[in-house]
């Protein structure tokens, strides 16, 4: 027996008439890209989960103002974008970050570590170090770049989407991921040619 998904559509309907349970079901299906996105831009696991909360709790208080002129997807992702920014601003005002702030990220990924594990020390070594350059590079970029950088090399996201989600066009969008892969490759190079 074949389980079909019930549409975002239905979904968010259903929670602007009052049915909590509804918005749950949104919550799980939205949680695993937000937090990607979400993480990818802060490059710290309590960072984003206490994002996420306030990401779904304002998604919440606001879904009755969704009128559907953008796919729930789009604006889910433009709240997550926005907020995950905003919130990159106030810490960067509070403090210089350190990079003891910052996750090593996949290396304690269990399905990374599965399959990298080979017996080569050196292997090793290298890719955490690859991990540690690649979050330098990312937190060197302005929040604005690192969003697009996440959204289109991370999760895939087609320009014409990220674009809706930043309010902005899809050359701007392009403008910027040129930018921010020349600065990454310029964060890396030194790292690429040893």
């Amino acid at each position: 027996m074949e389980t079909t998904e019930t549409p975002d559509a239905e979904l968010v309907a259903r929670t602007q008439a009052g049915d909590a349970r509804a918005f749950d079901e949104l919550v799980v299906r939205f949680s695993p890209r937000l937090y990607g996105l979400v993480y990818n831009m802060t490059s710290n696991h309590e960072d984003t989960n206490d994002l996420l909360q306030d990401i779904f709790a304002k998604a919440y208080r606001s879904i009755k103002g969704f009128q559907g002129k953008s796919s729930f997807y789009t604006w889910m992702h433009s709240i997550a974008v926005n907020m995950a920014i905003n919130f990159l601003k106030k810490r960067n005002r509070r403090m210089t970050m350190s990079l003891d702030d910052v996750d090593n990220g996949i290396m304690n990924d269990p399905d990374f570590i599965e399959a990298t594990s080979d017996r080569d020390p050196r292997h090793q070594a290298n890719l955490g170090e690859l991990q540690k350059k690649l979050n330098e590079a990312m937190m060197k970029l302005s929040h604005q770049h690192r969003a697009v950088v996440t959204m289109f090399d991370i999760q895939g996201m087609p320009h014409a989407e990220i674009a809706k989600i930043m309010k902005t066009s899809e050359g701007t969008v392009r403008s910027r991921l040129f930018y921010a892969h020349r600065q990454l490759q310029s964060h890396l190079q030194e790292f690429i040619s040893t």
